[in-house]
């Protein structure tokens, strides 16, 4: 099965057909953050779920951290799945489960040290996939995505051997490291968004690039 390809930060419909006519497979719309790039409105959000249904994914990311507050902002945007940026309490997904049962969720791990395998193995038993990522929720201002950094990915490695759910590795990706991130790491998916811009745009010759290298093999 060839990998998945999420590309995130969409900014418009043209980028969203963009990335589409480009084989990804997953739109990564960003709602509010504490900081990083790609924050959209949500009315643009709902527009760009609603013009590219199944089986193009449409990923909400969303900081908020309480599940009323996860659902609400969900019902303003009715994408395909919720990828959650910051950390839950446990009983919160549950709720989420209840209110929209047909929503696929998605936890970011910020992978840090030894300790995010264990966290990773737990969150698991919450949501349908993970995502390990690069960010630090434990600065002042909390970094939740979108670093254009890699991390270690031996420990990422460790992740997707031990997870019971499929995980999907971003984090400074991009055509000039994606078979090494792939031979190394072996998630079911990829999600990039600075790896393939240019001025914050999205770059034709950098998506191409990427794909084509992400599908060697």
């Amino acid at each position: 099965m060839s990998v998945k390809i999420k590309i995130c930060c969409i900014s418009s419909l043209e980028e969203a057909q963009l990335a589409v006519e480009s084989s990804a497979d997953v739109l990564g719309l960003v709602g509010p953050m504490p900081s990083g790039p790609g924050v959209i409105d949500n009315n643009l959000i709902a527009k760009i779920a609603q013009s590219f249904p199944l089986p193009i994914k449409t990923f909400l990311l969303t900081s908020e951290t309480s599940a009323q507050a996860i659902i609400a902002h969900h019902q303003l945007v009715h994408t395909s799945s919720i990828q959650i940026v910051d950390e839950l309490q446990e009983d919160q997904y549950l709720d989420i489960r209840k209110a929209l049962p047909d929503v696929e969720l998605i936890q970011v791990i910020h992978v840090l040290d030894q300790q995010s395998i264990q966290t990773a193995l737990l969150r698991a038993e919450h949501v349908d996939y993970l995502l390990l990522d690069s960010g630090n929720p434990n600065l002042a201002v909390k970094e939740l995505g979108g670093t254009g950094r890699t991390h270690n990915w031996e420990i990422s490695r460790e992740i997707v051997a031990q997870s019971p759910i499929p995980v999907f590795l971003a984090g400074g990706l991009n055509a000039s490291n994606i078979q090494a991130a792939l031979n190394q790491v072996q998630p079911y998916g990829v999600d990039l968004c600075s790896g393939v811009r240019s001025n914050e745009h999205l770059d034709t010759r950098k998506l191409q690039a990427f794909i084509s290298a992400a599908q060697k093999g």
